[in-house]
């Protein structure tokens, strides 16, 4: 099983940056694909980007590349989400979560998936 932490969030201006942090418990946080999902209010939970077990494959929503960068450090049980050039559209309540990693399979894309979640981390991007 594995707890989660997101850290990070705050209040930004536009074409400002933030990071996320999300913190696992547990030792087997490397046989996990991570993921970024965000819910902005009145809208449905979306996903943001996710990574594989290794530092391998990694995926954005259009909306963010270019612009967001995901990466983890497993000695740290860490994943992160950079954010630059932050937009008002991009305020939302942002949570990491894990997935069991399964060979030859990539990070999945939608949140029943995901089997842990963090709390979430409020991030509000003014004009």
């Amino acid at each position: 099983q594995v707890q989660l932490v997101d850290t990070g969030g705050g209040l930004v201006r536009a074409g400002g940056s933030l990071r996320l942090s999300c913190a696992a418990s547990g030792r087997t946080f490397s046989a996990y694909n991570m993921a970024w999902f965000r819910q902005a209010p009145g809208k449905e939970r979306e996903i943001v980007a996710t990574i594989g077990r290794n530092n391998g494959r990694t995926y954005y929503t259009d909306s963010v590349k270019g612009r967001f960068t995901i990466s983890r450090d497993n000695a740290k049980n860490t994943v992160y989400l950079d954010m630059n050039s932050l937009k008002p559209e991009d305020t939302a309540v942002y949570s990491c979560a894990a997935n069991v990693a399964r060979f030859g399979v990539p990070p999945p894309l939608a949140s029943e998936e995901y089997d842990y979640w963090g709390q979430g981390t409020q991030v509000t991007v003014v004009s």
